[in-house]
């Protein structure tokens, strides 16, 4: 991971993004998915400028408030202080309902269940201002650029249509998708 907290360090966008998260002193908050793992993707393959960001996807965690008008409104605070930037704020505390789980304990443990392993990945500035990146997995194929399915929770049928209209072979080619764990008798 210190390879990957590097890279964030050297970007000064991407820098002022988590500073203005941290800001906001959200419980557990981490910009995650994209974030992190196009940042990666993009120094491997060479690329000179950054990938743009489809979304900033903020996850934090607070059981005590899991209403959907308070993801909306710490979006709006976002807005305010980084405009024209595509935030999506989820309180991972609501997130099992959704996918059907057993309530998750904070917001690593909601990223063992998402789509691939190599999305399930999250960087913050903790109170004392350093970078932290954090993953359920080990993440070895996200820097061997390999796009895996969520070994903990086989989804076919996600995986492929993420696959499919995401774009990642397109912007990163060298990627690998690896379906070896792919099974549709699975899940």
């Amino acid at each position: 991971m210190q390879r990957i907290v590097t890279w964030l360090g050297e970007d000064p966008v991407r820098c002022h993004l988590l500073a203005i998260l941290a800001g906001l002193q959200l419980p557990d908050a981490w910009l995650a998915a994209g974030f992190v793992r196009n940042l990666v993707w993009d120094r491997l393959h060479g690329h000179a400028e950054s990938t743009p960001l489809a979304d900033l996807d903020v996850i934090y965690f607070d059981a005590t408030d899991c209403r959907p008008e308070r993801d909306r409104e710490i979006e709006a605070l976002l807005l305010q202080r980084a405009p024209n930037w595509p935030w999506l704020v989820r309180n991972q505390a609501a997130m099992h309902l959704r996918n059907d789980d057993a309530p998750y304990g904070y917001s690593l443990d909601a990223m063992r269940f998402w789509v691939e392993v190599e999305s399930a990945l999250a960087a913050r500035l903790t109170a004392q201002g350093a970078l932290e990146v954090v993953s359920p997995f080990a993440q070895e194929g996200l820097l061997a650029l390999h796009l895996t399915p969520n070994p903990w929770r086989p989804r076919p049928e996600a995986f492929r249509q993420r696959l499919a209209t995401k774009g990642w072979l397109e912007r990163w080619p060298r990627l690998q998708v690896r379906t070896d764990r792919l099974n549709d008798d699975q899940g």
